[in-house]
């Protein structure tokens, strides 16, 4: 009996092992929102770091975190570091590039794990709306497909995602228009 649950076990392992290894080099999670706000309204809470409390899901999830702001105010060379509880981890994002039409991140995590992704904010405007993509690229090395293999990444980080952008939706929706006196 031990022997068919040793060779079950083993079968078990190596099929997972085999789909790992037939998995991509890169993984890509993306989410995208359709708000009813221009991109001017909604680039400066993407933009500067201080302005994520408001939006980003993953601020929630310690009291106590804390929050380290370094280089520019805003847009390109903004520096945002984290260290918080075993669900916030720490880390740090910088913004590398930033147009009217797009914000480029670098992340990088340290704990829970160490990653090194980049994240993107693209923004089309569509006729007095706006459609925000945030996306996540980054490399998955081989231990990470072995992990994608039992936890699904995508709707592991693409509900955050959805919750972001729907508090990035609130948001925008409720700011006053620049037009208004």
């Amino acid at each position: 009996m031990l022997q068919i649950i040793a060779i079950a076990a083993g079968a078990a392992i190596a099929g997972v092992l085999g789909i790992a290894a037939r998995k991509p080099d890169t993984f890509r999670i993306q989410r995208t929102a359709v708000i009813d706000a221009p991109p001017e309204k909604i680039h400066p809470l993407i933009d500067d770091f201080r302005r994520w409390t408001e939006w980003s899901p993953w601020e929630k999830l310690d009291p106590e975190l804390e929050r380290t702001y370094s280089g520019a105010a805003s847009g390109r060379g903004a520096v945002y570091a984290w260290e918080g509880n075993k669900k916030a981890g720490a880390g740090r994002m910088e913004i590398t590039g930033s147009s009217p039409e797009r914000v480029t991140i670098q992340l990088d995590f340290t704990r829970p794990f160490t990653a090194h992704n980049i994240t993107t904010f693209t923004l089309q405007p569509r006729g007095g709306r706006t459609e925000v993509v945030w996306a996540m690229d980054g490399p998955q090395p081989f231990m990470n497909k072995v992990m994608g293999v039992l936890i699904n990444l995508d709707n592991l980080v693409g509900k955050d995602f959805q919750a972001g952008l729907a508090s990035l939706k609130e948001i925008a929706e409720r700011q006053p228009s620049a037009a208004t006196p």
